[in-house]
């Protein structure tokens, strides 16, 4: 199902609204040339491993299948971010973290100085049904998963460069815990992006962004002297994910929610999950041009 615009009767707002002129101004110019060409043979071999979930199936939207990373998986990044799970815009996009947290996230990166340097995966390849949560840690410790995850997490610290390590949130915490092979990686654990507890969320992050980039070597085109949080996130710390990241083929407005955060009723995603089929129906929002 989709949707062009708001629901009958709400306000909409054009896809430019919100882009303020700072650092942090995020590009709508659309180049199709642009785009991620898929992982290398030996991560594509990996993903096609993800272990089944046996009796968690139930405990997880899993007829959507896997979502797996965004990012540099060609030996260039330096930072590695874990979130939790999958949510609906990024099984849309086949890339994890694109959606209002991923452009949570994304702003983040972009304050360190990083514009491409990255590589983004989660703790769990399906998404987690959020009343689930009390499920994560025994799934995350079965011996299959933790095999699987551990191996995928290992190829990425051969084959990058890293610098650091951002977890955001628990469950992401929890598998790099669990996670024998990182060495003497510096690890960030900062709350998720999609936090409950906004004063924390910003606290947190706040402090722990000089910390990372103390030992993080900026991208040669990032901004170096972006304003670290203030009191509260705002539209200007998000930033849009890059069509690098994102597959061949999608709409230029794909990755930036600003209009559906300026927009009356606000929506932070421009993908959901309607009740009660939210099992195998996803709405699909479409920008107005």
């Amino acid at each position: 199902m989709i949707r062009c615009g708001e629901q009958s009767g709400s306000e909409t707002v054009p896809f430019s609204a919100g882009l303020e002129e700072t650092g942090l101004e995020r590009s709508v110019a659309y180049n199709m040339h642009e785009f991620d060409p898929g992982p290398p043979q030996e991560f594509a071999e990996l993903f096609a491993a993800v272990p089944d979930y046996g009796p968690a199936k139930v405990n997880f939207w899993y007829d959507w299948g896997p979502v797996f990373y965004r990012g540099r998986l060609d030996g260039s990044a330096r930072v590695f971010c874990i979130a939790s799970d999958p949510g609906p815009t990024e099984r849309v996009a086949c890339r994890t973290l694109v959606g209002d947290a991923g452009q949570r996230v994304q702003g983040f990166l972009t304050k360190l100085g990083l514009t491409r340097s990255y590589i983004c995966m989660n703790a769990f390849a399906y998404a987690l049904f959020p009343s689930e949560g009390s499920v994560a840690g025994k799934v995350l410790k079965e011996p299959a998963q933790l095999a699987w995850r551990n191996q995928l997490y290992s190829l990425v610290a051969s084959t990058s460069p890293l610098q650091a390590i951002i977890a955001f949130g628990a469950n992401a915490q929890m598998a790099i815990d669990l996670w024998p092979d990182k060495g003497n990686l510096p690890v960030f654990k900062v709350p998720h992006p999609s936090s409950h507890d906004p004063v924390a969320l910003v606290n947190a992050w706040r402090a722990a962004l000089p910390q990372i980039k103390s030992v993080v070597t900026p991208d040669p085109d990032g901004v170096t002297n972006a304003p670290n949080y203030g009191d509260a996130i705002t539209e200007a710390d998000y930033a849009r994910i890059p069509l690098r990241d994102l597959p061949f083929g999608v709409p230029p407005w794909f990755g930036d929610d600003a209009w559906g955060r300026a927009a009356h009723p606000r929506h932070s995603d421009g993908v959901s999950r309607p009740h009660p089929d939210d099992r195998h129906t996803l709405i699909w929002i479409a920008p107005p041009s």
